[in-house]
């Protein structure tokens, strides 16, 4: 329900800003700001990366809003600016990292199991919501994404933190639905790894202080 009340907002904002409404773009940024800058951040890997990056993307849409043709598309546009944004960025920053790791060196390990190769990955069902659901848990989430190579870390983050369709993430991203889908589902489980990784090491280092 509060996404469908977000989304809602959102077409209200653009509707006003596209009638002629400035004083519109206050309430816009602030709606917006939070969104974009958790985006940038995660995208980018540096703070003063990320806090400029999000200003032109704001910026940029305000200059250009005569482009937005359907307000009921506002925030795939918004998101369109901003991961242009950051590949700019990422091109002259100073963070920007010598080499990308490879899916292949963030993928689950596979091992033979009755002749049958299988993810290993832990069994989640038994980690309680309470603990799943910490501060910390959030952080080490936060760490995995950025971790994930950009091709990856771009589609997870519009699919399933900015709760965008398929339809609206290949468009931003200019790459078919099935490309989506494809990297969201690898995206998902290397980060599935990562955090059972976590949720282990976690788990052993509270029974070593029992004994």
């Amino acid at each position: 329900m509060a996404a469908l009340v977000n989304r809602e907002q959102e077409i209200e904002l653009a509707r006003r800003l596209l009638a002629g409404d400035a004083g519109a773009f206050d309430d816009f940024v602030d709606h917006f700001r939070a969104k974009v800058f958790h985006y940038t951040w995660l995208m980018c890997g540096h703070k003063e990366d990320a806090e400029e990056v999000a200003q032109e993307t704001l910026l940029k849409a305000f200059q250009n809003f005569e482009q937005l043709r359907e307000p009921d598309r506002v925030r795939s546009w918004i998101f369109r600016i901003a991961k242009n944004e950051c590949l700019m960025k990422r091109r002259k920053s100073l963070f920007a990292p010598a080499r990308e790791l490879s899916l292949e060196e963030l993928m689950p390990s596979k091992s033979s199991e009755n002749g049958r190769m299988k993810l290993d990955i832990a069994d989640w069902s038994q980690v309680p919501d309470d603990q799943a659901l910490q501060a910390e848990m959030r952080a080490a989430l936060g760490r995995a994404i950025g971790q994930l190579p950009e091709l990856y870390r771009s589609v997870i983050l519009l699919r399933d933190l900015e709760e965008l369709s398929t339809q609206e993430t290949a468009a931003i991203l200019d790459v078919s639905e099935d490309v989506v889908k494809t990297r969201l589902h690898r995206a998902r489980l290397t980060l599935r790894k990562t955090l059972d990784q976590y949720l282990l090491a976690g788990s052993l280092q509270s029974r070593q202080g029992e004994t």
